[in-house]
């Protein structure tokens, strides 16, 4: 994760990264080239790529959030406190600034079930 430094190496912003033209365009090529055995696999990705490129930045921050508060095995409330200082315990250059910023998208756009 790379970011805007701030005081005391901490990062205050999160930039997200779309590349899903990239990968959309070589599922695509493979596609076009794949034998029967491969097409329903190839097909299935590139109806996630489509799912993940339709997403919105503050979406995909929200995913990223919970991907990270898993990764330290966090699963209380995300609107918690303690969910803050779990996202800071996975990324500890992130500010509180920006670790509060972050846990707000994640209550905003709640996981899709």
């Amino acid at each position: 994760m790379t970011g805007i430094m701030g005081r005391g190496g901490k990062s205050d912003v999160v930039p997200v990264i779309r590349d899903a033209d990239v990968v959309a365009a070589a599922l695509r090529q493979a596609l076009a080239t794949a034998s029967p055995r491969e097409r329903p696999g190839l097909e299935r990705a590139a109806a996630l790529v489509e799912s993940t490129a339709a997403a919105s930045e503050a979406q995909l921050r929200a995913g990223w959030v919970r991907a990270r508060l898993a990764a330290v095995g966090f699963t209380g409330d995300i609107a918690s406190v303690a969910a803050v200082k779990a996202l800071r315990q996975a990324e500890p250059r992130l500010s509180l600034l920006a670790a509060v910023r972050l846990q707000k998208a994640a209550v905003a756009h709640p996981h899709p079930r």
